[in-house]
C-alpha cells in the first residue's frame, strides 16, 4: 500500500513539474524603443505576475499552457498579450497615454487630455524626452516641435524666452503648474526665469491647443499648458546630474527620495544650480531651483500631498524694452551678440538690464475618496514673489538719454559705465560726443534727478502675495455617464515700486513723486538689492524701503464656480462644461494721492465673466476617430484696461473680451504610422487697446479703443512612423492665417478727460497679427542602432513671420500692413546613451548640438519699419528695425547617475 501510494505522489509531483509553463518577453517603450524596467506582467485572471529588469526582460512561470498577459506600466496604455504555448512572446511596446498620467500627477485637479476621448487638440511631452533635449535650452523651446506654437529665446538672457500657441503669446495661454493656474492676475504674463527649474521636476508637459479641457474659466484663449511636476516618489532612491556647455554654462542636481515608510509617509527632495555668461554678450547668469514633496496616505480613502517648488535667479538682460533694444544696423556693425546695455564698471560686467526674482509656490493637495463613485480633489495653494527688474534713470546734460551715442565706445558700443560714474561724482568729463561737462553740485553733493544732471540704475520692483484654492467633486453615476463640480478660489496683491539700484558714483537721487514726501533725496540702495543675497528671503519688509517715482498696489479677486458632464463608452465620448467667475479690480496709489484724499484707494470694480463649452469625439474603428470642440468665453480684461493711464481712472467703456472658438480634428492609429489633423478657428472680440494722440491744434491726450479684433484660423498635422526597430521618424506641420478684423474707433481723452478727437481710428482691417510665425514645419528622425543608444536629426523651419506690431502703427490710412520678416530653418542634433553599472542604477548620457551649422536669422523685431527711399537693408528688411537675431550653434553635454 505504501508503494502504491509513493508511486502516486511521485507520478503527481512529475505532472505538475511538467505542467509548469515559461513565459519569456521584453517590454519596450514604444515611442522611444527603449526598455521599461520595472513593468508589471501579470497572467489574466490570477496573481501571478512579475515585473521586468533593468532591461525590460522578463521571465514569467505559470500552469497553464495558454493564458493572456496583462501587461501594464504607468504613463502607457495596458496591454494585453496571448500565448497558447511555452516560450517567448517577443517584444511588447507600450504606447504612451495621456489618461494613466494621473497615477504619477500630484493633485487630481488637473485636466488631463486622453487620446481618442478628449475631443480637443493635444501634444504630450514625457520626461524621459525632456531631460535628452533640454541642456541648456529654455523649457518653452522643447515645444517647438508640436504645431502652432512658436517659441523664442527673445533677448537671450537666462529665462527671458517666451513661447505663443495659435498666434497668442502668454497672457492669453493658460500656464498651470499641477492644475493650478500661474499666469499674473493682473498682465497674465509668464516669465520663464521664475520657473527655471520645472524641467527637471516635470513628469510631462501637454499642450492643449485651443480651448482646451481645463475646467477653470481661465483665459485659454490660444491654448493650455498643462505642466504635470513629479509627485512624493514611492520609491527609494535618487539620482546626480552634472552638465555643462557654451559659454561656461553649468548645471548641477542631485535628487533623494525616502520611498513610503510603514505608515505611509514619503519624502522627495532635489536641489539645483545653473550658472554660465550667457550666449549673448553681458548676460551672466546665477540661479537655483528646489523641490521638497512629502506624501502621506493613511489609508485607501485618503492621500496628502504637499509641494513647494522655487527658482531665485539673477540675470543681465538684453532685454525687451522698446527703447533698450539695439537696431539691425547695430547688429551688423557690432555683431549678433551685441548687448545695446551692456558694459562694465570698475572692471566687472554691467548693464542698465537686470533681473532679479525668487517666486516659490507651496501646495497643500488632498483627494477624498468617498466611495468607489466620488472622489473630491482640493489643492491650497501660495505664492510670494519678491524681485523686479532694474533699468535707467535720470537724463545727461544736455537731454542726453541712456540710449544716447555719447555714452558708448565707438569701436565695441559698450556702454562707458566708468566715464558716467565720473561725471556723476562731480568730475569733468568728456563724453563721446566730443563735449565736455561737469555736474553742478548741490548743496556740495552730487545730486541726480530725474530731469536732468546724469543717470543712475534704478530698480522697478514687482513683488506679490497670491493665495487660492481649487476644489473638484467628481462623480461616477453610471459606467458611461460622470460629473464634476468645484470652486476657484483666488486672492492676489501685486506690490510696484521703484528704487534706487546704484547711484552710479553720484551722492544721492533727488525725487519729487510722491505727493506725501515731496522733494526728498535718497542717498542709498533699497533693503531688496539685485544680487542675489538679496532675494533668497522673500520675507523681507518693504515698508522701509525708500521708494521713487511710483508706488501702487493692484489688488485682484476672483471667485470662480465650474462643473461638466461627461459621457464616454468606448466608442463615443462627449463633454459639456461651463463656468463662472467675478474678479475684483481695486488699486491703491500711494504717491499720486494724498494719504487723506478718499480717491487714493478705488472700490472694487467687479466684473462677471465666464465660459461654456463642448464637444465629442467618435471612435469609428480601432484605427480611426473624428471630434469636434465648440466654446464661447467671456473674458474679464486685463488690470491696465481696468484703470487707465496709471492712475485710478475708471475706464469709462470697460467691456469683456469675447472669444468664440470652433475646432474639429482626425486621427488615425495603424501601428507603426499615427497621425493627427486638426483645422480651427478663433474669434476673440473687444480688446482694449490705447495709444498717444495729438491733434492738429496741439492738444495732446490718449485714445482709447475697446472694439479691436483678431480672427485666428489655421490648419495642423502631426504625425509619427516608426519605419523599423531602428528608424523611426516625427514630423508637423501647421499654417494658420492670424489677422485683425474691421476698423475699430474710440474718443481721445486730454488729462483733464475733455475729449481733443471724438473719433480716433486704428485701421487694422486685414493687417497680419505679428510676433509669431504663422507657417511652421518640423521633421525628426530618430535613430536606435544599439541597446541604449539613441540618436536623433531635427530639422525646423519657420516662415510667415510678422514684426511684433503696436496700434500707433495703424492710425493712419494707407499703410503698409504688417512688415513680413525672412524665413529661417535650423537643424538640430542628439545623442542619449544609457547603460546599467549594476543592481538597478545606470548612467545616462545626453549631448545636443543646436543650430548645427550656425544659420543666422532674425527671430522677432519689436518694429514695423518698412524700406523706403534711400534705406540700407538686410535680407529686404530695413536697418532702422530693433530687432533680436536667434541664437547660432550651441551645444550641451549632460551626465546622470540614477540610484
Amino acid at each position: 500500500m505504501k508503494t502504491i501510494y509513493l508511486a502516486f505522489v511521485a507520478m503527481l509531483t512529475s505532472t505538475m513539474a511538467f505542467s509548469q509553463t515559461t513565459i519569456t518577453g521584453k517590454v519596450v517603450d514604444g515611442e522611444l524603443g527603449v526598455p521599461l524596467p520595472g513593468t508589471s506582467v501579470l497572467l489574466q485572471g490570477t496573481e501571478t505576475g512579475v515585473s521586468t529588469d533593468f532591461d525590460g526582460n522578463f521571465t514569467l512561470e505559470v500552469s497553464e499552457n495558454s493564458g493572456t498577459l496583462v501587461v501594464s506600466y504607468i504613463g502607457f496604455v495596458t496591454k494585453t498579450i496571448s500565448f497558447s504555448s511555452a516560450g517567448s512572446v517577443g517584444t511588447i511596446s507600450l504606447l504612451p497615454d495621456a489618461e494613466e498620467l494621473e497615477g504619477v500627477i500630484v493633485t487630481g485637479i488637473l485636466d488631463i487630455a486622453k487620446d481618442r476621448e478628449t475631443p480637443v487638440a493635444v501634444s504630450t511631452i514625457r520626461a524621459a524626452e525632456i531631460q535628452e533635449k533640454i541642456g541648456s535650452q529654455e523649457l518653452p523651446e522643447v515645444l517647438k516641435s508640436t504645431p502652432s506654437i512658436y517659441a523664442t529665446k527673445t533677448g537671450g538672457g537666462f529665462g527671458d524666452g517666451r513661447i505663443n500657441v495659435r498666434g497668442f503669446d502668454s497672457q492669453n495661454t493658460a500656464i498651470m503648474i499641477n492644475g493650478i493656474p500661474v499666469n499674473d492676475m493682473e498682465n497674465g504674463r509668464v516669465f520663464w526665469s521664475n520657473w527655471a527649474g520645472l524641467s527637471d521636476v516635470t513628469t510631462a508637459m501637454q499642450v492643449q491647443r485651443g480651448l482646451g479641457s481645463s475646467k477653470l474659466a481661465i483665459s485659454s484663449v490660444g491654448g493650455t499648458i498643462n505642466i504635470i511636476t513629479k509627485s512624493t516618489d514611492k520609491e527609494e532612491g535618487g539620482s546626480v546630474r552634472f552638465g555643462g556647455g557654451n559659454d561656461g554654462y553649468m548645471k548641477m542636481t542631485a535628487s533623494y527620495n525616502t520611498g513610503v515608510s510603514e505608515k505611509g509617509f514619503a519624502a522627495s527632495i532635489l536641489l539645483g544650480r545653473t550658472s554660465g555668461d550667457g550666449y549673448v554678450d553681458g548676460t551672466k547668469f546665477e540661479g537655483y531651483n528646489y523641490f521638497i514633496g512629502l506624501g502621506y496616505e493613511p489609508n485607501d480613502r485618503n492621500s496628502f500631498q504637499f509641494v513647494l517648488t522655487g527658482a531665485p535667479q539673477v540675470h543681465n538682460q538684453r532685454t525687451s524694452s522698446f527703447f533698450n533694444v539695439a537696431t539691425l544696423e547695430d547688429h551688423l556693425e557690432y555683431g549678433t551678440l551685441y548687448n545695446f546695455n551692456h558694459g562694465f564698471l570698475n572692471g566687472e560686467e554691467f548693464g542698465w538690464r537686470r533681473n532679479f526674482y525668487h517666486k516659490p509656490i507651496a501646495s497643500l493637495n488632498w483627494d477624498h475618496k468617498f466611495n468607489d463613485k466620488t472622489t473630491l480633489s482640493t489643492s491650497v495653494y501660495a505664492s510670494v514673489g519678491r524681485g523686479g527688474g532694474t533699468g535707467d534713470i535720470g537724463v545727461g546734460p544736455g537731454f542726453g538719454f541712456a540710449s544716447s551715442s555719447r555714452y558708448r565706445i565707438p569701436s565695441t558700443g559698450l556702454v562707458d559705465y566708468d566715464l558716467i560714474s565720473r561725471f556723476n561724482s562731480g568730475e569733468e568729463v568728456t563724453f563721446y560726443d566730443g563735449n565736455q561737462y561737469q555736474i553742478d553740485p548741490t548743496n556740495g553733493e552730487q545730486i541726480i534727478t530725474s530731469f536732468g544732471d546724469g543717470l543712475i540704475r534704478r530698480a522697478s520692483m514687482n513683488s506679490h502675495n497670491w493665495f487660492g484654492l481649487i476644489a473638484n467633486l467628481h462623480t461616477e453615476i453610471n459606467e458611461d455617464w460622470s460629473y464634476d463640480v468645484g470652486v476657484d478660489a483666488r486672492s492676489y496683491k501685486g506690490i510696484h515700486y521703484r528704487r534706487v539700484d546704484n547711484l552710479l558714483g553720484a551722492d544721492g537721487y533727488f525725487d519729487d513723486d510722491d505727493i506725501n514726501n515731496p522733494n526728498h533725496t535718497v542717498r542709498q540702495a533699497g533693503a531688496i538689492d539685485s544680487d542675489f543675497g538679496s532675494i533668497v528671503n522673500i520675507f523681507k519688509n518693504i515698508d522701509d524701503e525708500e521708494k521713487i517715482d511710483y508706488y501702487n498696489d493692484g489688488i485682484v479677486r476672483w471667485l470662480g464656480a465650474f462643473g461638466q458632464l461627461e459621457y464616454s463608452n468606448g466608442i463615443v465620448s462627449a463633454f459639456l462644461q461651463g463656468g463662472v467667475s467675478q474678479q475684483g479690480f481695486k488699486r491703491i496709489d500711494y504717491f499720486t494721492y494724498l494719504d487723506s484724499d478718499p480717491q487714493q484707494e478705488t472700490d472694487f470694480e467687479n466684473r462677471l465673466g465666464g465660459n461654456i463649452k463642448g464637444g465629442a469625439n467618435f471612435n469609428l474603428n480601432e484605427s480611426h476617430n473624428v471630434f469636434f470642440n465648440a466654446g464661447y468665453y467671456s473674458k474679464q480684461p486685463l488690470f491696465d484696461a481696468v484703470y487707465l493711464n496709471f492712475r485710478n481712472e475708471l475706464n469709462p467703456d470697460l467691456t469683456n473680451e469675447k472669444i468664440l472658438g470652433l475646432e474639429a480634428g482626425y486621427g488615425i492609429n495603424l501601428g507603426d504610422f499615427r497621425a493627427k489633423i486638426n483645422i480651427y478657428r478663433t474669434s476673440w472680440k473687444d480688446r482694449f487697446e490705447d495709444l498717444s494722440v495729438e491733434t492738429p491744434a496741439g492738444d495732446e491726450g490718449t485714445a482709447n479703443i475697446n472694439g479691436v479684433e483678431q480672427i485666428h484660423t489655421g490648419f495642423e498635422l502631426e504625425a509619427d512612423y516608426r519605419a523599423s526597430d531602428v528608424v523611426q521618424f516625427r514630423g508637423m506641420l501647421s499654417l494658420g492665417n492670424w489677422e485683425y478684423a474691421g476698423n475699430p474707433t474710440g474718443a481721445a481723452l486730454d488729462d483733464d478727460r475733455n475729449i481733443i478727437d471724438p473719433e480716433v481710428t486704428l485701421f487694422l482691417d486685414n493687417v497680419k497679427v505679428g510676433d509669431a510665425a504663422q507657417f511652421t514645419t518640423n521633421l525628426e528622425m530618430i535613430v536606435r542602432p544599439a541597446k541604449g543608444l539613441k540618436l536623433s536629426a531635427n530639422l525646423y523651419s519657420a516662415s510667415r513671420l510678422f514684426a511684433q506690431i503696436s496700434a500707433d502703427d495703424f492710425s493712419v490710412e494707407g499703410h503698409q500692413g504688417s512688415l513680413r520678416l525672412p524665413s529661417y530653418q535650423t537643424i538640430d542634433l542628439g545623442a542619449y546613451y544609457k547603460f546599467k553599472v549594476g543592481g538597478n542604477s545606470s548612467i545616462s548620457i545626453a549631448a545636443n548640438v543646436n543650430n548645427i551649422f550656425d544659420e543666422e536669422y532674425i527671430a522677432e523685431s519689436l518694429t514695423n519699419i518698412f524700406p523706403g527711399q534711400g534705406s540700407t537693408v538686410y535680407n529686404g528688411i530695413d536697418t532702422d528695425n530693433k530687432v533680436f537675431f536667434g541664437f547660432g550653434r550651441t551645444w550641451n553635454i549632460s551626465t546622470r547617475f540614477n540610484f
